[in-house]
């Protein structure tokens, strides 16, 4: 059998395009489309990269189409004007407002699903899906409405991208399961040189040991997790000392799994950030909401 190696671009990047020829900039796709200048550039982009052609002429100050591009959107206008025409695709469930919401897993798993009900229970009509990427290993990150990062604290605008907004930037303290805290006689800041450190490349131990006036290297060797929650968990089955943020870590304290070592405190200059990519009234309402509960835990947890 002969193999089929067409590449298909998504609907959304050829509205775009076919967008950019007709209104001429940026800015104006974006209000048509209802997102940001950011996601417009990255859908151009993408298709650019999968079609392996120049779609525009950028060395000219306006915006022009290329040899390919005028080629192409003839195709793509009666493309999707033929999809435009299927009944199916002016149904009224169409119409039914929808919120795409990526995170990464910890934010999602332990902060965002389980009070999602509090938004979800105003906006009954509204389907919501959650989207996971796992920082510095998601390549691709897939599209959304709103986003959820964890990284360093940014604030302002870059070029045309909408900016990040810090949303939940909490202190971080050392934990372990009390069975390794016994068995490894575990009883000043100190003692972490001697006992096996549960590593995280999102979540480095410097700043803590800085806080704590520890002198030592960043810790090498054993299991590396690149996620705060199976980092807890690793902690919770007796693997090693943890660094643990509040409002992660709170089922592990409450049921006992993990205890909090010392009351010193470490500030480290990362947590997450808030970024809202469709101004529309569902995803502004959602900022919103989940602005106020990061706000509620960031207070609780100093």
């Amino acid at each position: 059998m002969q193999r089929n190696d067409n590449r298909f671009p998504s609907i959304e990047s050829l509205r775009a395009f076919e967008a950019i020829t007709r209104l001429g900039t940026y800015e104006k796709v974006a209000q048509e489309l209802a997102i940001t200048t950011s996601a417009v550039s990255k859908r151009i982009s993408t298709l650019e990269l999968l079609l392996g052609v120049a779609l525009f002429d950028r060395s000219a100050r306006v915006l022009t189409l290329s040899a390919a591009g005028k080629e192409y959107v003839e195709q793509i206008r009666s493309i999707l004007a033929q999809l435009a025409g299927v009944a199916l695709h002016q149904r009224a469930a169409q119409a039914q407002p929808r919120l795409r919401v990526l995170a990464t897993p910890t934010f999602a798993r332990e902060i965002l699903v389980p009070q999602l009900k509090r938004f979800t229970d105003r906006h009954t009509g509204c389907e919501i899906e959650i989207v996971v990427a796992i920082p510095y290993l998601d390549m691709a990150v897939p599209e959304s409405d709103v986003s959820v990062e964890f990284g360093p604290r940014f604030v302002g605008a870059r070029g045309a991208q909408r900016a990040q907004e810090p949303l939940l930037f909490e202190s971080v303290f050392a934990v372990a399961a009390p069975a390794f805290v016994k068995r490894h006689r575990v009883r000043v800041p100190a003692d972490v040189l001697r006992a096996p450190l549960v590593r995280c490349p999102i979540e480095p131990w410097r700043a803590w040991f800085e806080a704590n006036e520890i002198t030592s290297d960043e810790p090498i060797g054993g299991v590396k997790l690149v996620d705060l929650g199976l980092s807890l968990e690793a902690a919770a089955s007796g693997q090693g000392i943890a660094l643990a943020r509040a409002s992660i870590a709170k089922r592990w304290l409450e049921r006992g799994d993990l205890v909090d070592l010392w009351p010193v405190r470490a500030n480290p200059q990362t947590g997450y950030s808030l970024t809202v990519h469709r101004a529309d009234d569902v995803a502004l309402d959602f900022a919103t909401w989940l602005r106020k509960l990061c706000g509620t835990l960031e207070s609780t947890s100093q």
